[in-house]
């Protein structure tokens, strides 16, 4: 087997555990820390330390995701540098790299910063504004993850 076999491989499997984490992240961990009072009996946690901890998961995804975009451009670059070009591809990686860029870079540290002035800032209209936006961008980033993956194993079947 060429080389070639196995760098699609294992861009096809980035591409998948990256959507099976923002799918369990937004899916799973987020609705159970943020709803432990249906969990904890003795102990509950309020919105904001619940934030906080979120927060900080989503931080430490955020690297993660930046490796994401760097992968996806120096693949889907190289691709498009031998001629193999195909709107699909090119429209849900730009877009994942885009919002991959946007949560990384924008949301995740601008709402660290205003969980860092306190309980109060995020209670503000600005820090609800902020994370509905970075809610999107993730299903955004969701849905494009899942196009780009299936299109590159369709693309991939044919050759």
């Amino acid at each position: 087997m060429s080389k070639k076999i196995y760098i699609d491989f294992g861009y096809l499997i980035l591409l998948a555990a990256t959507f099976g984490a923002v799918f369990v992240l937004g899916a799973i961990v987020a609705p159970v820390v943020f709803h432990t009072d249906r969990i904890l009996v003795d102990m509950l946690m309020d919105n904001y330390n619940a934030g906080i901890i979120m927060s900080e998961i989503f931080h430490r995804f955020s690297y993660w995701i930046y490796f994401v975009a760097v992968v996806v451009i120096a693949y889907e670059a190289s691709i498009y540098k031998t001629g193999q070009r195909d709107a699909v591809v090119f429209a849900s990686s730009i877009i994942v790299v885009f919002s991959s860029l946007m949560f990384s870079g924008v949301y995740a540290p601008r709402i660290l910063a205003m969980q860092a002035l306190g309980a109060e800032a995020t209670h503000s209209d600005t820090f609800e504004n902020l994370h509905i936006a970075s809610e999107i961008d993730f299903k955004i980033l969701a849905i494009a993850l899942l196009v780009l993956f299936v299109r590159r194993l369709m693309l991939l079947q044919r050759s």
